[in-house]
């Protein structure tokens, strides 16, 4: 009987704590990995499960490889010293057509600053229609240059061209000077913007998102208000003849009086 008795008391030992642990680490482990390091989506449908390594790194389920894919860039690099290291998908035509616009907005500038000669004369002496031209010539000098340094940010080259001398007599048996020559600026001004809108749709085509954008954000909207205003100056002209009232606009636009 204590045979018995030591027999069954033998069959229900149970075996130390330090066992149990040791026995069930590893689930246990896991199921810690699992609470501290999750998986979480970095885009694409890729899923980073970070597991506890001794470098403490992230395993990828879609692996970015960075040294990898940067080697077609690496080859595209230019060794000739001439050649530009910033220029990324900018073709020949986009570069073409800005440097045409550049030529465009100078020879506007160059027309306004004319007209600014032929107003500051002593005998014509219309200060404000002066100032005016002369605010619109350096403006649309602004342009061009905004344009150069767009140019040197791509990687093109700026090639400046020659520009027609314009005229230096502005004044209309009809319409008089003041309103022939604010007819002329509204035309330049939708020229220019058949320009812009030719840029435009050529960046478009050649899929230049960066330059549509340039083109869209820095003069588009601009170019529109400027038609506007001078559409209004152009209908205010045309109301008050070529007498007294030419003066008294004069007045306003050298005093910042007009609005439009």
């Amino acid at each position: 009987m204590p045979a018995v008795h030591a027999l069954h008391h033998q069959r229900l030992r149970i075996p130390p704590f330090s066992n149990l642990i040791r026995c069930f680490s590893p689930a246990l482990s896991l199921f810690q990995n699992a609470q501290l390091y999750p998986k979480r989506s970095v885009g694409n449908g890729a899923l980073v499960s970070a597991s506890k390594e001794d470098n403490h790194s992230l395993t990828l389920d879609m692996v970015f490889e960075p040294f990898e894919e940067v080697k077609k860039e690496l080859l595209l690099v230019p060794d000739n010293p001439q050649a530009s290291l910033a220029r990324q998908k900018y073709t020949d035509q986009c570069e073409a057509i800005v440097n045409e616009q550049i030529n465009v907005e100078y020879n506007v500038s160059y027309v306004y600053h004319a007209i600014y000669a032929y107003f500051d004369r002593d005998n014509v002496a219309l200060k404000g229609f002066a100032k005016f031209f002369k605010d619109s010539s350096i403006e649309e000098r602004q342009h061009a240059e905004k344009l150069m340094e767009y140019q040197n940010k791509r990687g093109g080259k700026v090639k400046l061209q020659s520009m027609l001398m314009p005229l230096s007599e502005f004044d209309h048996a009809e319409k008089g000077d003041a309103l022939h020559s604010m007819e002329l600026a509204l035309s330049l001004e939708k020229l220019n913007n058949e320009k812009l809108l030719n840029l435009h749709r050529i960046a478009n085509e050649n899929n230049d998102v960066n330059l549509v954008d340039f083109v869209e954000s820095e003069f588009l909207t601009e170019q529109a208000e400027a038609i506007e205003k001078i559409s209004e100056y152009v209908a205010q002209l045309r109301r008050v003849g070529k007498g007294l009232g030419v003066w008294h606009f004069d007045q306003m636009l050298l005093h910042d009086v007009v609005t439009a």
